[in-house]
């Protein structure tokens, strides 16, 4: 293929982009979410559903669905080339294996596209043709990187000046003793080998926080999942944790050398990537592990909530004009979800959405505020577990069955998920943490069994397919 008849394909598929985001018949799906808290999962089955959704429709409350105006969907070719495609099939291995297990979780972005066709109901639609397509983008990327969003409205100096903020805490300062143990002088020469010392001491730092204690806030998230950038000197830099220069420092010193780096990294990572991915959203949901934030301690579940509001401050929200949809996409719906709600008892989805519209009353409000469409589920994606009742102590009470991510069969009575962020009372009197379980056993062919994952969908797209 010629260059010219290569460029000529590009510019045909950008313009077709460009028409279809105008008639409204493009979505482009941010699945956002912190790590684990089950974005490829999630992605996989919502794929799952979606192809499966004519023939073992498990879809009631999807409308466009249930009103038998689904005519089909399948996967089509992306439109960025470039980036890769979403592991669909190696998510399906793995949920439908034996033993299942859960995907792989992302460790770079990838993009996956559907074209669902459908009946209108709208009058314009349905002089135009008695069938329309809607195309939906989904973008996959790792949480960890999400985390560096924030960074963009922080300098050198105030970055560094909040991680020593963090380390007041005994616990968090112990671990970081590896690379506070290093004297330096801001003023002292560049040292390329202490420098790459320095970032390997502070990123085994980040995991020992994300591993040990259970913090979500974990920045430069490239640090713990650098990609192709590994090794790379824009990732060999730390917070300034020393005396503060007095003046400014010489170019070749350490303190504007580290410096320099951090606003490399910002420019060339951070903001490049929110460019190229974030800016263009029209729908977002956001997956929270309500569970594995309570699981984490008190400090740990306020880690996870000040994560959650300084992402959400990083996206784009506003009503989303047929002009807008041209030049400057906006999200216009969001969504919160509670993840894994079949690791708990049915009787406790209340809770756990009423603990999740705490955790995010900031960020939705400030979305309701722009005028944005927003709404808080509890789901499962893939269910992982089923409701039954066991007997402890002569009582019969109501729990979930399932195996453990060991294999072990367990039936559990979870307890009971706070309706609001837990009082010291409840952390000093709970009884156990939320156990974790592997994917029930499922036959290839069908579609997942699910918990309200077609109340998502008609939340996301039900507007769109009218």
């Amino acid at each position: 293929m010629g260059f010219i008849e290569q460029n000529s394909r590009a510019l045909q598929r950008r313009l077709g982009d460009w028409v279809d985001r105008g008639l409204d018949r493009q979505v482009r799906l941010a699945v956002t979410g912190l790590s684990r808290s089950g974005k490829t999962a999630f992605i996989t089955a919502l794929v799952n559903q979606l192809e499966h959704a004519c023939d073992d429709a498990r879809l009631p409350l999807w409308g466009v669905a249930r009103t038998g105006r689904l005519l089909g969907v399948r996967r089509v070719g992306q439109l960025n080339a470039h980036i890769p495609s979403f592991a669909y099939e190696r998510g399906l291995e793995r949920l439908f294996g034996d033993p299942p297990a859960w995907p792989e979780p992302t460790r770079g972005v990838a993009e996956i596209r559907l074209a669902i066709r459908y009946r209108p109901t709208g009058a314009v639609r349905r002089r135009l043709s008695d069938t329309a397509t809607l195309y939906l983008d989904i973008v996959d990327y790792p949480g960890e990187w999400l985390l560096d969003l924030p960074l963009l409205d922080l300098d050198y100096r105030q970055w560094s000046a909040m991680v020593l903020a963090s380390l007041r805490d005994p616990v968090v300062r112990e671990l970081a003793a590896p690379w506070l143990q290093h004297q330096l002088r801001a003023e002292q020469g560049f040292d390329e080998r202490l420098a790459a010392e320095l970032a390997q001491a502070y990123t085994a730092f980040l995991h020992a926080c994300k591993e040990r204690l259970g913090l979500s806030l974990i920045q430069p998230g490239r640090f713990v999942l650098p990609g192709e950038y590994a090794g790379a000197p824009m990732l060999q830099f730390v917070p300034w944790a020393w005396n503060e220069p007095l003046a400014e420092t010489a170019e070749g010193s350490m303190y504007a050398t580290l410096a320099h780096r951090y606003e490399q990294y910002k420019r060339h990572l951070v903001r490049g990537f929110y460019k190229e991915h974030f800016s263009r959203f029209d729908r977002q949901i956001v997956l929270v592990d309500c569970l594995q934030a309570l699981n984490a301690g008190p400090d740990g579940f306020e880690d996870m909530r000040q994560a959650i509001g300084r992402i959400m401050q990083s996206f784009s929200y506003g009503k989303s004009s047929w002009w807008r949809r041209l030049f400057v996409p906006r999200i216009d719906r969001l969504l919160f979800v509670a993840s894994k709600a079949d690791h708990v008892t049915p009787d406790q989805h209340y809770n756990m959405v009423s603990l999740l519209q705490h955790i995010v009353q900031s960020a939705r409000g400030q979305a309701r505020f722009e005028g944005v469409t927003t709404d808080c589920l509890a789901i499962a994606a893939v269910r992982a577990t089923e409701p039954g009742t066991g007997r402890h102590g002569g009582v019969e009470l109501p729990g979930i069955r399932g195996h453990g991510l060991d294999g072990e069969r367990l039936f559990v009575a979870p307890g009971r998920v706070p309706p609001a962020p837990p009082e010291p009372a409840w952390w000093r009197d709970r009884e156990g943490a939320f156990d974790a379980f592997r994917p029930l056993r499922m036959a290839r062919g069908h579609a997942m069994p699910h918990i309200r994952l077609d109340a998502a969908l008609e939340f996301l797209l039900g507007d769109k397919m009218a």
